[in-house]
């Protein structure tokens, strides 16, 4: 599969190669982006890149040329800021110990006695009325946590169910939190009368409130007992619940409990493919692009906190020899809250509010080839779930399947990329691709669970599982109709990618530390020919990710890097990018 890859590498710098390259003789080709007062101007490419390039890292300048202002964020620069200013936070106290319940059998810590004293009385007093605002515990946080607990008395192991002080914790508080935590969440913590040592009748007699909560509670029983529920008992429930609403069908603390409880029974492939495709037809029917080649690219929505993430630049590099890619995820998303790609282009001032017909547009345009889509435009039954993912804390099912969507299809070869860091989700991430009809299907286990890959070498005390750079997919030896999945011959592949065999030499990846601008600088300088780790990062995923996916052309792994380095080399990757803020706000 690998191949040598030639040593001589053109060495460009600021000052000789990209400063004469195509962008400057279309000089007079203007990028027009909107200013805060809703006025617009123009600059040349010349100065639009210098300006990102030099000027990005300056909120001053930000504010003055993107158009940002106050109540975008307090500082732009920092992906924490993205988070939506009208959300509630949760109770941080609950939210600590839901960091170590609200997870799955081998992982969960169980609380100490006194951590479990602090909790109990923290959710007693918020019960009673005596915390406010922030220090309300949400009707979320409860769910999760009492689902959590339920979860682990019923199925877990000895070494994570409850410890002795968490019972004794439980027995002090329980009598008065019965008397005073709503039906539904005294249904979540002992839903047969069988697991507080002081019995109530009111979880074995609850069936909650009107249909949609009744079918909830239903799935709920079986997903506290640790079973697991069907295709179309899953889609159900979804459809039943989304998007919520000021005046919400069902509980949140039911919701919430039944997200977290079935991550913590650990999916069903089933009940996967239910979260995976329950929503595909919410906007209609799905906007086939005429291009050749489409790769759909599903990075963790929830971000990078501290890495540089290049996927938006190798979308830009990939395109210039008629590679399409699809970028999809959301502007600011937890746990992790890192940097995405919608704060980058938000940043640059792009238009992130393309619609997956929009996006087509962007696929099929010569002067484009990739596009972004945000879930808020695709799918918003799941973009408004985004408030109560905070307040669970730990990734329910969607953090794995939001990764491999459709929102546009193709005409040609269609492919997928995913990333992913908890081993074991990588061959569901590849069933539901598989499941999708795509002609290839590609997962990577990246640094921070990002898709990208590293030229960092591996350390001798790198802890056990699958190493950074493990790549796992399949391939069509022929090319049916994307429709066509039954009978499509294939070819499975697994491998460590190692940068060192392909003339890369090692290094560490930036680190950006939720610094948008940063980021930003990063891939920009890169995408100038500014060689170095950024630089190298980007080539790497876009050939590797060219010749594991069997792209024409990416046979040879040499080849498919030197066609990577040649797009940036000669300025067209840049140019292209840039077209892309510009030409997304022309979309209609």
């Amino acid at each position: 599969m690998k191949s040598l890859l030639h040593n001589t590498i053109p060495s460009i710098n600021r000052s000789s190669g990209i400063k004469s390259s195509s962008i400057e003789s279309n000089s007079r080709a203007y990028l027009q982006f909107p200013r805060a007062n809703g006025a617009k101007f123009l600059l040349s490419r010349q100065q639009k890149r210098q300006l990102t390039v030099n000027s990005v890292v300056d909120s001053a300048s930000v504010d003055q040329y993107y158009g940002l202002t106050e109540s975008d964020a307090r500082n732009p620069t920092l992906s924490t800021s993205f988070r939506s200013q009208r959300d509630r936070k949760p109770n941080l106290t609950v939210l600590e110990a839901q960091t170590r319940v609200c997870t799955g059998p081998t992982q969960t810590k169980p609380l100490t006695e006194a951590q479990a004293f602090k909790v109990l009385d923290t959710i007693l007093r918020s019960a009673k009325g005596d915390l406010k605002d922030e220090e309300q515990v949400s009707k979320a946080q409860l769910g999760a946590f009492f689902a959590a607990m339920t979860i682990r008395a019923n199925t877990f192991p000895e070494a994570t169910q409850w410890s002795e002080g968490e019972r004794r914790a439980m027995d002090a508080y329980w009598p008065h939190l019965v008397r005073t935590l709503p039906s539904d969440i005294i249904f979540l913590a002992d839903p047969e009368g069988s697991i507080m040592r002081l019995g109530s009748s009111i979880g074995p007699q609850y069936v909650g409130n009107g249909s949609h909560e009744m079918r909830l509670v239903g799935a709920l029983r079986e997903v506290l007992a640790g079973g697991h529920l069907g295709y179309e008992e899953v889609q159900g429930v979804l459809k039943d619940v989304l998007p919520l609403l000021e005046h919400d069908t069902v509980s949140e603390s039911l919701l919430s409990a039944f997200l977290i409880g079935q991550r913590m029974n650990r999916e069903t492939d089933r009940e996967l493919k239910a979260y995976c495709l329950a929503f595909d037809d919410e906007l209609g029917p799905v906007p086939v692009a005429d291009v050749r080649s489409l790769t759909h690219y599903g990075e963790p929505y929830d971000g990078n906190t501290r890495f540089f993430r290049s996927t938006l630049f190798v979308a830009a590099v990939r395109s210039c020899y008629n590679e399409a890619s699809l970028l999809h995820g959301v502007d600011w998303m937890p746990p992790k809250g890192g940097i995405t790609e919608e704060q980058m282009l938000k940043f640059m001032g792009a238009n992130t509010c393309i619609t997956p017909l929009q996006a087509k547009t962007l696929l099929e345009d010569e002067a484009v080839g990739f596009a972004y889509v945000s879930q808020r435009e695709a799918r918003p039954s799941l973009y408004s779930l985004i408030e109560m993912r905070e307040h669970i804390k730990k990734r329910p099912p969607l953090a794995t399947t939001e990764k491999v969507q459709q929102f546009v299809r193709a005409t040609g070869k269609e492919a997928m990329v995913a990333g992913f860091y908890h081993e074991g989700y990588e061959e569901p991430l590849l069933m539901l691709m598989r499941r999708r009809g795509v002609h290839a299907g590609l997962v990577v286990k990246g640094e921070e669970g990002a898709l990208s890959m590293t030229m960092k070498m591996r350390s001798i005390n790198a802890s056990k599982g699958l190493p950074v750079n493990y790549c796992s997919g399949f391939r069509s030896l022929n090319t049916p109709p994307h429709y066509d999945v039954d009978g499509v011959s294939r070819e499975s592949f697994s491998l460590i990618v190692d940068a060192n065999e392909y003339g890369f030499e090692p290094s560490e990846t930036p680190r950006t530390d939720r610094s948008v601008s940063k980021n930003i600088e990063l891939g920009l300088d890169a995408l100038r020919g500014e060689k170095g780790p950024a630089y190298d990062r980007i080539v790497l995923n876009a050939g590797m990710t060219d010749h594991l996916l069997g792209c024409s052309g990416a046979e040879d792994v040499s080849t498919a890097l030197d066609r990577a380095r040649d797009a940036i080399d000669s300025g067209k990757a840049l140019t292209r990018f840039l077209s892309y803020i510009k030409i997304s706000h022309k979309l209609k």
